[in-house]
């Protein structure tokens, strides 16, 4: 499997460069030309078992270096980290040497999916969110698949500005402005009544320990992402989230079925969630959305939004979808994965985004 391990770190390689990651680019760079089975770590990631990229076995290993660097345990890897080192040989070197010494720290951190709950996303999904409260109305009932710990689920508690578009209490202890490009989402009324989610590993961020490996999967280079966090968790802390263990297919079912209110839009919403769930739960989901939808009503509206990434892209796309009507994809925007920056508007009359040749987006 090396060959597959080495390549799933040349992708994530071009996405960190595609996202101004520049260390982390490097350090993907460096294991996927140099990283040995010399130590017990190496040797594990080279024969990794799974799928590496569906997996995101790169993301698993620099968070458990991330996570010694925040922690002040090797000076020698936060000169890689804080880019004093940028050599691609001398990273090599240095991570072969890290992997070594602190193979109890980094084995844990190779054993699950990485949890990057990243508040920033809300500003993606909250166009999306704009656009149903557009169509339908501005009561929405928000259930979020892949929850994490719950960060996305404070969207309503969230202040925005999305392009000049204001959303949110004004009061909001957390202010969300990423970068805009393209036109402003019109400014109509949106309510959301109610915000629950699931993941089938759910995390207490509230936890001091699950605090800090949140905060190793923020990467380096964007020390505002680790404000931003640890501001939401403060949020967390002060008033918790509905926030359910549970796979996503047999918590969207359920939910689907519940009783829902009249004059509220129900809305399905996830991100950078759908490329890690099994095919037969993500076509349970379909089966399920396909079916709420065709018996969605003027008053009970459904809809789906889907901050999700594209490949060929190295980046987010922004889609929705709704019921009644014909329920098909449109794409508002694509952005950062972390929505550092958000690029609204680039959309072909009834056909969605622009793309390049060969380019695909599926949910």
């Amino acid at each position: 499997m090396s060959d597959a391990v080495r390549e799933a770190f040349r992708i994530q390689e071009h996405y960190c460069a595609a996202m101004d990651a520049p260390i982390y680019a490097r350090i993907c760079a460096a294991v996927a030309e140099g990283l040995s089975r010399d130590s017990a770590v190496g040797a594990r990631v080279l024969d990794w078992a799974g799928e590496p990229t569906r997996d995101a076995l790169p993301l698993r290993l620099i968070g458990g270096l991330h996570a010694l660097v925040i922690a002040g345990q090797d000076d020698e890897l936060a000169a890689v980290f804080d880019g004093a080192v940028a050599d691609g040989a001398a990273i090599v070197s240095i991570l072969e040497r890290v992997l070594a010494r602190h193979e109890a720290a980094l084995m844990p951190w190779l054993d699950g999916p990485p949890q990057t709950n990243e508040p920033g996303r809300s500003a993606a999904l909250m166009t999306g969110l704009l656009e149903i409260a557009r169509r339908h109305g501005p009561r929405i009932e928000v259930l979020e698949i892949g929850s994490s710990a719950g960060l996305n689920l404070l969207i309503d508690r969230y202040r925005f500005d999305l392009g000049g578009t204001l959303v949110g209490p004004v009061d909001s202890p957390v202010t969300i402005v990423p970068d805009w490009t393209g036109d402003a989402p019109e400014a109509v009324p949106i309510e959301i009544v109610s915000a629950r989610g699931c993941d089938v590993a759910t995390m207490d961020a509230t936890d001091p320990a699950v605090e800090a490996r949140l905060s190793a999967y923020v990467w380096a280079e964007t020390p505002t992402r680790l404000a931003r966090l640890r501001a939401a968790v403060v949020m967390l802390r002060e008033r918790g989230v509905r926030l359910d263990r549970a796979d996503a297919a047999d918590w969207v079912e359920a939910r689907l079925a519940e009783p829902q209110a009249a004059g509220v839009t129900r809305v399905l919403m996830h991100s950078v969630v759908w490329q890690y769930l099994p095919e037969p739960v993500a076509e349970r989901i379909r089966v399920a959305m396909a079916a709420a939808g065709a018996r969605a009503t003027d008053e009970r509206p459904l809809g789906w939004v889907a901050m999700e990434p594209d490949r060929s892209l190295a980046h987010q796309v922004v889609r929705v979808r709704s019921w009644p009507g014909e329920g098909d994809w449109q794409v508002l925007a694509t952005a950062h994965a972390h929505a550092a920056w958000v690029k609204y508007g680039a959309v072909a009359a009834g056909e969605g985004i622009v793309l390049p040749a060969g380019a695909k987006i599926t949910v």
